[in-house]
């Protein structure tokens, strides 16, 4: 073993003799660092070049050597070197409060070479195990870590692929699952504090929200261009086949999940919002008829989101309608279409919501006309 590559052993005691003496005991087989004071140690150990063990004397004057252990311990830097009492305090109490105080080991004086060094190579050999497994760990958690997140990519993708697929089928719509999913969560970050919802929205299901809310109209695949593609308004029967979307969307996903073998927390709330998103607060929406509080509350956000940026959007039969008209239909629907309370947090995040329009517009025109909505919600007195 080269010179440079010896593990470093740190002898501490406040006596030159002793001092002396351990060094000439273990420089042929290891590099020797000493300290005359507990100062001193504990530099050389939260040094850039710690040692590998530390001997330690426990009685010396200003700080003694349990004081220096329990610093060592109590610094994250120092607190895996392994510490080896070597004093005279002979009494089996001493002995235990050293090894409560965390030392691996305790030798007393006066010492045997030979019982010095099969100890300090012991306690080496554990140490490289400890560092061993403990990189590994450290590797094992970065990896996993890794592939979280490229596990996680990888479904955000596959999420917003499966969405747009219905999105494409209609040429209008754009990047409205984007949009949506936008103001799906800004409408969640405002009533995360709310009383009715804190317990609901707590940092996790809003990034659930966020993630799932993309799949919210993945039933239109199921739906005949013929009514899908219509330039105009539903005839009665064509509206109800229409509505249809919703059932055939949380049937898709929870066919998936079907697939997957294991519930998938996303996947609940995204059937939750593929099915309900069409209900209304006063019971007359669809599939189910549901009201108030019934609706799932991820299907009551994006019921304020969709029909927001439904108002707000080109289609083939209608011009996009201003900013503050939409405003003005989501506010007269406060507590018959929609909750209330995310109504009133609506109104609170108009100029977010203009942003995110803006961020997100299906070409340049619309670009500058949604930009022009946050002139408008300026000028009518915000």
């Amino acid at each position: 073993m080269s010179e440079d590559t010896r593990p470093v052993i740190l002898v501490v005691d406040d006596t030159p003799d002793n001092l002396k003496l351990m060094s000439g005991l273990l420089k042929d087989l290891y590099r020797v660092k000493i300290a005359n004071n507990g100062e001193k140690a504990l530099a050389i150990a939260a040094s850039d070049t710690p040692p590998d063990l530390i001997l330690l004397d426990i009685m010396m004057p200003e700080m003694d050597g349990h004081e220096v252990c329990r610093r060592l311990k109590a610094n994250r830097a120092t607190h895996d070197i392994p510490v080896v009492f070597l004093t005279a305090k002979a009494e089996m109490e001493d002995e235990e409060r050293g090894l409560k105080l965390g030392a691996v080991d305790y030798i007393t004086k006066p010492i045997s070479p030979p019982i010095v060094l099969a100890r300090v190579e012991t306690q080496l050999k554990l140490k490289a195990s400890a560092d061993f497994l403990r990189d590994k760990a450290q590797y094992l958690e970065a990896e996993v870590a890794r592939r979280t997140r490229e596990v996680s990519a990888i479904q955000d993708v596959t999420i917003l692929a499966m969405a747009s697929l219905a999105e494409t089928r209609d040429s209008d719509t754009g990047n409205h699952i984007r949009r949506t999913q936008y103001y799906v969560k800004a409408l969640a970050l405002r009533l995360k504090d709310h009383p009715r919802f804190a317990t609901y929205l707590d940092e996790a299901r809003i990034e659930m929200l966020f993630k799932s809310a993309p799949l919210h109209d993945i039933g239109k695949v199921g739906i005949p261009d013929r009514i899908l593609l219509k330039p105009g308004r539903f005839e009665p029967h064509e509206f109800e086949i229409m509505k249809t979307h919703t059932t055939l969307g949380r049937d898709a996903i929870a066919h998936a999940e079907q697939s997957l073998g294991t519930p998938v927390d996303f996947l609940a709330m995204a059937k939750e919002i593929a099915y309900g998103h069409q209900e209304k607060w006063d019971g007359s929406g669809y599939p189910c008829g549901i009201g108030g509080d019934d609706i799932p509350i991820s299907a009551r956000l994006m019921a304020v989101a969709d029909v927001y940026d439904a108002l707000i959007s080109r289609r083939v039969y209608k011009e996009g309608m201003p900013h503050a008209k939409a405003v003005q239909i989501i506010r007269e629907g406060g507590g018959s279409h929609f909750d209330p309370d995310m109504v009133e947090a609506f109104l609170a995040l108009e100029d977010e919501f203009v942003a995110i329009a803006a961020r997100f517009a299906d070409s340049d025109g619309d670009m500058e006309r949604k930009k022009d909505y946050l002139d408008q919600a300026a000028g009518s007195g915000k």
